[in-house]
């Protein structure tokens, strides 16, 4: 490809038989380009394209350069895979998470710190259950970007994908002139039993409601409902159907509990549907609930607002916040899904709930925000990082390690939403010690 000069480029760079070619092709896929002519690459394969959700970049492995010997000593692998390195937009230090870290390792760590560039631990094979605790002691490198990954079963690549390429120009033609397809947004629609989560759905789709056949075997209630808005597409995860006529109230409590969170798990954005003329409810406060644990964007509709006899928006509202605390972020609207009233703006704030889910922050802008934030805690913060998108998690380096008190953890996010906003979404925060 002729624009091959100018991507950014990504080098994989470890000890012999860690699994570099493995985590090459997992990133790579197909896209391999065989070149022989730089100076000191014997075999082919060590560089091909690649494309992360948009972003273009080249990957180079450097087991392709480096003989396969387990003797090499770590400044002669820098040595000849130094026109790589001189390369490197990122680079991607992969590591064996199933031995002990070796002197090599650390040496090979001191080397990559001295170039100055970018790089992201990628621990292989971590693959098993206590991966994360297991992760713990490569922050010990002195990188604080370390990603458990398992190459060959394509496990934790996207995180680390995400955070290799933040920086990284998306494309700015498609190829064959196409525009890229923006990502339908998955909606649920849920709440209690009666709620009127059908009349709404109606009024959502209405006369644009694309018939799609029922797929055999499904029941027609079970097909989602794909609408198109202002050019972005919406599939209503369809919830309406789900209760048996004839079943005990009990029962439908049950079902609409367990329906609830099927949908909420194959969904970005949950819409949680109150009923105005019945107050805010426990169930109401479950079912958010789970879609808040489930670190889903969330919305609270309040139905039927036409016939109640609350006094004021305003006060239903300050109900809603003191029953529901841990959803503060989550925005409420009015809405009537039998006149239609306030119906259509659902649009553009699930949007918005998305966009916020989906939101990345760069480190070197957390890093800012870090030292402009005031502590009067016992705890030093370091650094941040974001290492994934929805929900927008967040990991704080600090002098302890351990979990950040409830108190500290509520100011951060308080924080975070006052500087970059994330409406609808919930934030998760970890702790990682330096």
């Amino acid at each position: 490809m002729s624009h091959h000069k100018s991507l950014p480029v990504v080098v994989i760079v470890g000890r012999p038989n860690v699994g570099k070619s493995t985590l090459f092709n997992a990133i790579v896929g197909q896209r391999r380009s065989i070149v022989g002519d730089e100076p000191g690459i014997t075999r082919d394969r060590i560089h091909g394209e690649a494309n992360y959700r948009g972003r273009h970049f080249e990957v180079i492995d450097t087991g392709g350069i480096i003989p396969n010997d387990a003797e090499l000593i770590p400044s002669e692998i820098l040595k000849q895979a130094r026109f790589a390195f001189d390369m490197a937009s990122q680079i991607i230090y992969l590591i064996d998470g199933r031995t002990e870290i070796t002197g090599t390792d650390r040496d090979l760590a001191k080397m990559l710190r001295q170039l100055g560039k970018p790089v992201s631990v990628a621990v292989n094979k971590a693959d098993t259950p206590a991966k994360d605790a297991l992760a713990n002691e490569f922050y010990a490198l002195g990188f604080p970007e370390v990603f458990p990954v398992s190459a060959e079963h394509r496990l934790g690549l996207e995180e680390l994908l995400a955070h290799v390429t933040t920086d990284f120009p998306p494309e700015q033609e498609a190829e064959e002139g196409a525009t890229p397809e923006p990502a339908a947004i998955k909606v649920a629609i849920i709440g209690r039993p009666n709620v009127g989560k059908s009349t709404l759905l109606n009024a959502l789709v209405g006369e644009e409601r694309s018939i799609v056949s029922p797929v055999a075997g499904t029941t027609r209630d079970a097909v989602d409902e794909t609408v198109t808005h202002n050019g972005t597409e919406f599939v209503f995860v369809d919830t309406a159907g789900i209760r048996r006529k004839g079943k005990t109230t009990e029962m439908a409590e049950k079902m609409s509990v367990v329906m609830a969170r099927r949908h909420i798990r194959m969904a970005n954005v949950a819409l949680v549907i109150l009923d105005a003329s019945e107050g805010v409810v426990g169930g109401d406060a479950t079912i958010a609930g789970y879609a808040h644990e489930e670190g889903r964007a969330v919305i609270l509709v309040v139905n039927k607002w036409d016939i109640t006899s609350e006094a004021s928006q305003k006060e239903f509202t300050q109900k809603i916040r003191d029953e529901m605390k841990f959803l503060e972020y989550a925005p409420i609207l009015f809405v009537s899904a039998k006149s239609g009233s306030g119906v259509k703006r659902l649009f553009g704030q699930i949007k918005e709930a998305f966009d916020a889910a989906s939101t990345r922050i760069g480190t070197g802008e957390l890093n800012r925000f870090v030292e402009q934030i005031k502590f009067d805690q016992d705890v030093k913060i370091f650094y941040m990082t974001q290492p994934s998108i929805r929900p927008p998690t967040f990991v704080v380096f600090t002098d302890k390690g351990r979990s950040l008190h409830f108190s500290t953890e509520r100011y951060i996010s308080n924080q975070l939403r006052k500087r970059f906003g994330f409406p609808a979404t919930p934030i998760v925060l970890k702790t990682r010690r330096r």
